[in-house]
């Protein structure tokens, strides 16, 4: 079953299941924001502050990383781009003031200007959509170059399951975007879904500064270099990595809520007793009471382990298979 685009149009608020996302659909991204560095110390400057090997960027044109405080606690999970003469850190809303915080903390000492973008974002979904985005643009990214500039318009592509682009511009033209499109727009909330459901941690403000990378599979992503030479929180990371310390994932929830809470504590059944089962990152509850989670868990939670959540006794939730291996090489 699928919504029409009268039906999405006039409800954008509401939260569909996945089988009823339309065939194309878009969503201005506000809760998804970004933080700009230019200057020309600003790839020197980043790379000593972040996982991911900045100097690859040129390569890639994509990279996903973490930024960790000195302990090497994540103060934030990104995508990195390099638009026009900037860097972005596209990431949610969330995180953005501890991050610009931190960053700004030691880019006093550069020449780097470090500040939240004005950028607008919109994200288009579809297993067509490349053809309703051809209409607008002459040059489309794919997994092989996927940031390209038309103008003043970075597009960025998305692999995974679930084929995806990123729109960036300033407000106006966004908006005109999605005019032209004229194709059902969501919630962004569903931008949330679809991260769920490809394994891409969404670190909620709760959870700044409580994990290392690896416990939140960015490891597995390819969000961490071991190759680069020192950065902030490094000492930690690698140890990690190389000395077996890290007991904790990032797995994947799904099930049903009878009634709506506002707690989403989860629990795991250990013989007649019921205990904590993790910390919630980024959760999506549909309007008909189907929720998907996101939960840093014990690497040895059995799988298929009863869990419910605490407030709603009666509930169940399953784990859903990761769209990657958390086996990462060193």
């Amino acid at each position: 079953m699928s919504l029409n685009q009268n039906d999405m149009s006039n409800n954008l608020a509401k939260r569909p299941e996945l089988d009823e996302l339309p065939e194309n659909f878009t969503s201005i991204l506000d809760n998804v924001s970004a933080i700009s560095l230019s200057g020309e110390e600003k790839n020197k400057y980043l790379q000593g502050q972040v996982t991911c090997d900045v100097n690859t960027l040129e390569e890639h044109k994509l990279l996903v990383g973490s930024h960790c405080d000195a302990k090497g606690k994540v103060l934030s999970v990104f995508r990195l781009i390099a638009e026009q003469q900037t860097l972005l850190m596209i990431q949610p809303n969330e995180t953005i003031e501890k991050s610009l915080t931190e960053l700004n903390k030691f880019g006093v000492f550069a020449k780097v200007d470090i500040e939240q973008s004005s950028h607008a974002i919109m994200a288009c979904f579809g297993e067509s959509i490349g053809k309703d985005l051809k209409r607008i643009f002459t040059v489309l990214p794919d997994e092989l170059s996927p940031t390209v500039t038309n103008g003043s318009t970075t597009l960025v592509y998305i692999a995974g399951q679930q084929s995806r682009y990123l729109i960036i511009d300033n407000p106006e033209t966004i908006a005109e975007f999605q005019l032209t499109l004229n194709l059902p727009a969501v919630s962004s909330k569903v931008w949330d879904l679809i991260e769920i459901i490809e394994g891409f941690p969404i670190l909620p403000a709760s959870a700044i500064q409580h994990f290392v990378p690896q416990m939140l599979n960015i490891d597995a992503i390819g969000g961490i270099s071991f190759d680069k030479g020192c950065y902030l929180g490094q000492e930690t990371v690698a140890r990690m990595q190389y000395l077996g310390k890290n007991k904790k994932a990032m797995a994947i929830l799904q099930g049903q809520i009878e009634t709506p809470i506002d707690d989403l504590t989860v629990e795991k059944q250990l013989g007649e007793n019921w205990r904590s089962a993790g910390d919630i990152l980024g959760h999506y509850i549909s309007d008909k009471g189907h929720c998907y989670l996101q939960i840093v868990v014990a690497n040895d939670l059995e799988e298929n382990i009863p869990l419910r959540f605490k407030h709603q006794p009666s509930s169940s939730l399953s784990m859903m298979e990761l769209p990657y291996s958390t086996q990462s090489s060193k």
